[in-house]
């Protein structure tokens, strides 16, 4: 049966509390990224994250998604929507795939769904992901999937001992739907 959170190779689904493993390996693949440095987290940390997870409530249209491998049903990475402006219309997503699962086309089609869910079911208008200027898998990825720089805070994160530019890229419901289909059908 198909579903809208179904794609050729990605389901989406909600946090379960086995998932905190999953999330436990992705957060040690953080050195791909050149992502801030995170303080160390207990395995019981995110087993209670993962917890809380499944049972939280849609606030404001902000959300987490596991990812998971239609081939294999094993969770691969997660992709949300974590801040919104709903008066304005606006969402930021956001996607990370686990160290062995990436290049395979998880991230694009996972954010597809998403976006599809926000722009034709929640309404929205603008689609934005906020992306270190160094991370060039993460700008292309966006680039491919339709999206246009709006801006580039420059100096505007520090971590890893010095400042890095943060680059805001969008992309306009109508330009989804050039490009992607606001329905399946």
């Amino acid at each position: 049966m198909a579903s809208s959170w179904t794609g050729r190779r990605v389901r989406l689904r909600a946090v379960e509390p086995d998932d905190w493993t999953a999330f436990m390996g992705f957060a040690d693949d953080d050195g791909r990224r050149g992502s801030r440095l995170n303080l160390p987290r207990s395995a019981e940390d995110y087993r209670a994250w993962a917890k809380e997870q499944s049972v939280a409530t849609c606030d404001d249209d902000r959300f987490r998604l596991v990812v998971e491998a239609t081939a294999t049903g094993e969770p691969v990475g997660t992709v949300g929507s974590h801040r919104t402006g709903p008066r304005s219309g606006w969402f930021e997503f956001d996607v990370t795939i686990g160290a062995g699962h990436r290049r395979k086309g998880y991230a694009a089609e996972s954010a597809v769904l998403l976006m599809r869910f926000m722009f034709a079911e929640r309404r929205y208008h603008k689609c934005l992901g906020a992306i270190f200027a160094h991370n060039e898998a993460s700008l292309a990825l966006t680039r491919g999937l339709g999206f246009t720089e709006e801006g580039r805070f420059r100096e505007h994160v520090f971590f890893a001992g010095r400042y890095h530019d943060l680059v805001m890229m969008g992309m306009l419901a109508g330009e989804f739907d050039q490009r992607h289909a606001m329905s399946e059908a």
